[in-house]
């Protein structure tokens, strides 16, 4: 097995470059619960939008924000559609992110968790961002966080795209590495996953975000093995089939498989892929609503649409321009983003 620390100190140069007009900013002073110290940085374009959504941006081990903001797009993107980021960095010497302690996998428990989500509220609070468009991502020891978020904070997010990451409370423990789940060893049935889930917030019957998932067949630092229990959790969770209802090979690229699971979960297995899959940040803003092109689920989108099914997958567009048949295969051409759902 490849290290962590070997692992994840290539990343920056799988990453690729940022660059925002603008710099890295940092909160430093109370902003709410922040038990664990977890910094708070974050990035506002010159022309923020009215209502901005917000994307929460979490690094990988050994990363920083300051590297997650410099090696992924979101904030270069965010100049274009007025979003603002936030960009949490982990108060750890080895940099990576709380996700096992029963305080970080409960809802207002503490740990990790709850820094994350008070830079949230204060986002929405201080900033005027709109609650109904907030959104979390990360890579690595980031998309454990992110699946983190989704499940001991369903009430502050919409959706949800994790790189290379494991189920929610996978991790779960005394020690903050866990080698049977990295090495794909713990394997439950959806339903157990799901119930998991559910404990981190008792009583909630609120909505839940939708979920994105990412991992490459050849990581091995965080082994494939765990995507297919991602799946089981979240399909669990958000009551869909975790037998996938669309299946689209060399999507959004060659070598990726696409399925997806009743539109609110989906999920690309990267062949040849080690740790982790790079960040596909365009298809992250269309996921998230952000920009036209996700799938039905999604909404979001402003202006005239149109649904397209192109073989057997459902995408919503603006404003088309022409529609060509061709063997068995409907393709629209559009005014805007291509979409990969």
């Amino acid at each position: 097995m490849v290290s962590i620390k070997t692992a994840l100190a290539t990343l920056a140069a799988v990453i690729g470059a940022n660059a925002a007009a603008g710099s890295l900013q940092q909160v430093t002073g109370s902003f709410g619960a922040n038990p664990n110290n977890v910094g708070f940085y974050y990035y506002k374009p010159a022309k923020v939008a009215a209502k901005p959504a917000l994307i929460v941006a979490i690094h990988y081990c050994t990363g920083s924000a300051q590297a997650y903001f410099s090696g992924t797009q979101y904030a270069t993107l965010a100049d274009t559609y007025g979003y603002i980021v936030i960009y949490p960095d982990s108060p750890r010497s080895g940099k990576c992110f709380d996700v096992n302690t029963s305080a970080t996998l409960s809802h207002n428990g503490g740990g990790d968790s709850q820094g994350i989500a008070s830079m949230v509220t204060y986002a929405i609070s201080t900033w005027g961002v709109d609650s109904s468009r907030v959104y979390v991502t990360g890579t690595s020891s980031g998309a454990m966080m992110t699946n983190v978020m989704a499940g001991s904070y369903p009430n502050l997010f919409q959706a949800a795209s994790a790189y290379s990451g494991v189920p929610f409370a996978c991790f779960a423990g005394s020690s903050d590495w866990n080698s049977a789940c990295a090495n794909g060893q713990v394997s439950k049935t959806g339903q157990q996953w799901g119930d998991l889930v559910r404990a981190a917030y008792p009583g909630y019957s609120g909505s839940r975000p939708r979920m994105m998932l990412w991992h490459g067949t050849a990581d091995t630092t965080l082994y494939y093995a765990n995507l297919q229990q991602e799946i089981l959790e979240w399909t669990n969770v958000l009551g869909v089939s975790s037998t996938a209802t669309t299946t689209t090979q060399n999507d959004p690229q060659s070598s990726y498989t696409h399925t997806s699971y009743g539109c609110v979960v989906q999920a690309y297995s990267a062949a040849g892929v080690g740790h982790t899959v790079p960040v596909h940040e365009s298809i992250d803003l269309q996921w998230f609503g952000i920009t036209p092109g996700g799938p039905s689920c999604v909404g979001g989108t402003t202006g005239t649409t149109t649904t397209t099914t192109t073989n057997g997958v459902t995408t919503t567009k603006p404003i088309t321009t022409t529609t060509t048949t061709k063997a068995g295969t409907t393709t629209t051409t559009s005014t805007g983003t291509a979409a990969h759902y």
